[in-house]
């Protein structure tokens, strides 16, 4: 699209299109909804398919590693559908006699959703089965690089919903992808549902369109003394090598206590983990950022071997991700930041407190609002950790990046988009869901009055002087 112009043009014929189709599905009832989002998730996690997906995922996109990508589709897709199996959006969802309160929920009409590169299998899946629990349709606006993975997914979502009797511009693609173009997608449609970059979600809230969005990842983690190292070790493995770090959840940094360090290396060193000299560290953050202290992005979510290979260090067979110690924090330390890679910063620390105020300072420098973690037995640490950091979630014992957005072994909702709250420029600190794409129509019925007495709300207070 040559300019501004022709892209508004574009994007409106794809909204009266996703408008026309909404329609058509606003007035259906609860059981059609459900069923329709279930044979839409199946169609995702069909074996056959998702095998296909995942792997055309890591060739379109360059990034991440197939069979968790298929994982991920596993996971995600069905633990959302789980998370909304018996759940009502459709119609009265809620009726207080008490208060005289009835609750209607209702679609919000077209959604803009913005796909990362990072997770372009299993999200198009995951915000369609969202949008059609809640009635919506759905305009999929993807990565330029992963346009035809996008296309990929939304078709079979597509070949779906035309079997099945529904029509299928309820879910959409821009397939022509341009600044201008994503620019009036969210100007356009009635609600935006931002998973990307910062840059792209900063966008989404300044377009004067209701957003739910996320904010930038940079994950810490604290090991204390007490902590079953063997364990802490293979899970920290396991959650920062999941498709090769391309989820914000990963542990970007572990913050280990004096007490243990040295052990804790060394139980990191045994499930594959490379501790990088001080001369190799160099070579590593001159590869992987710019002059500028742009992040290199040829070595997102890449091979540990590859990176390795364009810092010029040679990495040990068996070797999957890599540590660099750090003391400092800011603009002059980049790897207190977001990595996007296999690739993580160790800590050292001796009182507790000082772990909490190392997550903050680190978290404010990049990723604020986002999430942390623990490995600890001492619960007093746990709600004091709770208490003073400025995250909206906080993972205990587990693999951050498989826990955040939901698992099968926690409560946490199922989501592929984790508002930061106010501190990550978000307006909201869950984890995004159906849920959020609903409006409610409230109906009041007079009550008998609640009104207190002034002796009721203020008691003593009334009679100081």
């Amino acid at each position: 699209m040559a300019d501004q112009q022709e892209a508004a043009e574009y994007i409106r014929r794809l909204i009266e299109r996703a408008r026309t189709a909404q329609k058509k599905i606003e007035f259906a009832t609860q059981e059609q909804v459900d069923e329709l989002a279930t044979r839409v998730a199946w169609s995702g996690v069909e074996p056959k398919f998702a095998t296909k997906l995942s792997e055309f995922c890591v060739e379109d996109s360059r990034m991440g590693y197939a069979p968790h990508k298929y994982g991920k589709l596993m996971t995600k897709i069905k633990g959302t559908l789980r998370d909304m199996k018996g759940k009502k959006s459709v119609g009265i969802v809620e009726h207080d006699r008490e208060k005289g309160i009835i609750k209607i929920a209702k679609p919000i009409g077209v959604i803009g959703a913005l796909i990362p590169v990072t997770n372009a299998e299993a999200t198009p899946f995951v915000k369609a089965i969202t949008a059609i629990k809640t009635r919506n349709a759905i305009i999929m606006a993807p990565h330029p690089r992963t346009i035809a993975c996008n296309i990929m997914a939304t078709n079979r979502i597509r070949a779906t919903l035309k079997k099945n009797g529904w029509p299928e511009d309820l879910v959409l693609n821009v397939d022509e992808l341009t600044v201008q173009a994503s620019k009036e997608l969210m100007r356009q449609c009635d609600m935006i549902l931002a998973t990307g970059g910062s840059g792209m979600v900063r966008a989404a809230y300044s377009s004067g369109t209701p957003s739910q969005g996320v904010g930038a990842g940079n994950s810490v983690c604290i090991v204390d003394e007490t902590a079953d190292l063997k364990d802490t070790a293979d899970k920290i493995m396991r959650s920062k090598t999941f498709d090769y770090a391309t989820s914000c959840s990963t542990e970007n940094s572990i913050l280990i206590h004096e007490g243990v360090y040295d052990e804790m290396i060394k139980e990191l060193e045994a499930v594959g983990g490379y501790l990088a000299s001080p001369e190799e560290k160099k070579k590593l953050q001159k590869t992987m950022w710019t002059d500028g202290g742009i992040l290199n992005r040829d070595i997102v979510a890449q091979p540990p071997e590859k990176i390795a290979g364009l810092a010029g260090i040679d990495l040990p067979e068996g070797k999957t991700f890599i540590m660099v110690e750090e003391t400092g924090v800011g603009v002059g330390y980049p790897f207190s930041g977001e990595k996007l890679s296999v690739t993580t910063t160790i800590y050292k620390w001796r009182e507790f407190p000082d772990a909490v105020d190392l997550v903050n300072r680190i978290t404010t420098f990049s990723g604020p609002g986002h999430s942390c973690s623990i490995h600890t037995k001492m619960e007093s640490r746990i709600q004091e950790l709770g208490l003073r950091v400025k995250v909206s979630r906080i993972m205990i014992r587990q693999p951050q990046c498989l826990a955040n957005s939901g698992a099968w072994t926690n409560g946490m909702p199922m989501s592929m988009t984790l508002g930061c709250g106010s501190w990550g420029g978000n307006s909201t600190t869950s984890n995004v869901t159906w849920e959020h794409l609903l409006n409610y129509t409230w109906i009041s019925y007079p009550i008998p009055s609640t009104q207190p007495t002034d002796e009721d709300l203020f008691g003593a207070i009334m009679y100081e002087d």
